[in-house]
């Protein structure tokens, strides 16, 4: 699986996304239930429409997929998402869309497409949050809510990652400071973190 992490939207390689369209094709997954955390609203959903339009002047072809609808029903989620090889997951609240990975088992999803050359994990702040081992130093940087029901917060991440991102670090963004007490606990706990500031893409194949 090719990644794809920005600090802050599309950051500034988004080359690397037109020449995986023309090597794998167009469709693409985007996943906006970082934001459940927020009311609906023409606020929330004009944000989430800006990353649809962005995608598609890239060039993808573009299926919004909330993971509320699969909560317990697993086995469907993979069947509607066989046709797709590329995920593009967006910010907000990392707890929130943690939860929502577990809920609908896409978490498990993606552990078990990892080792696939021709699939596509993108996105940027808490959608690259999630894939750390676990998410213990982002409770400085995002409330640790879970929105759906009464279990406890998760704290383990998908662990796709070997460390936890921390976006936004030095940037002007209105979580820097935050970020800056996140690396500071990350250093303390002897946490594997790596920084990105806004613009910043990290590109792995795992």
């Amino acid at each position: 699986m090719k990644l794809y992490l920005s600090s802050y939207h599309f950051g500034n390689d988004t080359e690397e996304l037109e020449k995986w369209i023309q090597e794998h094709g167009n469709q693409i997954i985007l996943i906006p239930n970082a934001r459940d955390i927020y009311e609906d609203s023409e606020r929330k959903a004009n944000g989430i429409q800006k990353d649809v339009e962005e995608l598609r002047r890239i060039g993808f072809d573009v299926k919004l997929l909330s993971l509320k609808d699969y909560f317990g029903r697993q086995e469907q989620l993979k069947q509607d998402l066989e046709p797709y090889h590329a995920f593009w997951v967006i910010g907000g609240n990392a707890f929130a869309l943690r939860k929502a990975m577990q809920l609908s088992g896409f978490d498990a999803f993606l552990k078990a497409c990892s080792a696939k050359k021709d699939y596509l994990y993108g996105g940027y702040s808490a959608g690259i949050c999630v894939l750390a081992p676990n998410l213990k130093g982002l409770h400085l940087v995002d409330e640790p809510v879970n929105p759906y029901n009464q279990d406890e917060v998760i704290q383990e991440g998908v662990g796709l990652l070997e460390f936890l991102p921390l976006p936004h670090y030095q940037s002007d963004h209105p979580e820097s400071a935050l970020i800056d007490q996140a690396v500071s606990y990350c250093k303390g706990h002897q946490i594997a973190y790596q920084t990105l500031s806004d613009g910043d893409v990290i590109q792995l194949e795992i």
